[in-house]
């Protein structure tokens, strides 16, 4: 398990990106639950703006991203909500 802020030592800018489905209230499963369900959020490291994914089962999920073909757990909320 690799987290973001540990392997990442740049400024991570955010930003919403709605996509079709999440603008029109719908989910991405009929269930609520996955593996890879895409945010609303994206954020930018190492050049390039990279889509903020939950995967979530039961009644908690985990935020992360894909950099360099690897996952990387977003460990800290403060970095996508800026408090």
């Amino acid at each position: 398990m690799k987290y973001l802020e540990d392997h990442y030592s740049g400024e991570i800018k955010v930003k919403e990106s709605p996509l079709w489905y999440h603008e029109q209230g719908l989910m991405q499963t009929a269930t609520g639950y996955g593996n890879k369900l895409k945010t609303t959020f994206m954020v930018f490291v190492d050049g390039r703006w990279r889509r903020v994914y939950c995967r979530i089962f039961s009644n908690i999920g985990s935020l992360y991203i894909i950099w360099k073909k690897e996952e990387y757990i977003i460990k800290y909320d403060h970095t996508l909500t800026g408090e």
